[in-house]
């Protein structure tokens, strides 16, 4: 089964982390790869990837005449999308612990930070039903 582990940031979380000392974003970068390398030596990791900050995000939507258009940044939001991994397990159990420990990532000073993680089936199509 593929989930989804969602990392979430609050709006004041990219300002914030781009003012750690240096040793402190390299010992979270460091937790985060040795994550990585632990679910893919187990096979479990499918992807994972962290993403840009929101401040070079845009929302598109097609045009009348199918058109991009694009519109962005969101001050308004509270929260983004900071990274996410694809894992493929064999329960739901085990997608949960995978989450809690990337949830532990240390903050400043080696404490963990405990955001919280989002977990979510990753459907491997429609329902049967409309289709």
């Amino acid at each position: 089964m593929k989930y989804i582990l969602m990392m979430n940031c609050p709006k004041s979380g990219y300002d914030t982390f781009g003012a750690w000392p240096k040793k402190d974003i390299q010992a979270h970068i460091a937790f985060m790869r040795d994550l990585d390398k632990a679910l893919r030596k187990s096979g479990e990791l499918v992807s994972a990837e962290g993403l840009a900050s929101p401040n070079e995000a845009k929302r598109v939507r097609a045009g009348k005449d199918g058109a991009p258009i694009t519109d962005g940044v969101f001050p308004e939001s509270k929260e983004f999308l900071a990274g996410y991994w694809i894992v493929d397990v064999e329960s739901p159990e085990r997608a949960y612990e995978i989450a809690a420990r990337a949830s532990a990532a240390p903050a400043p000073g080696g404490s963990p930070m405990n955001m919280p993680i989002e977990v979510r089936q990753v459907m491997s199509g429609p329902p049967e039903e409309f289709l």
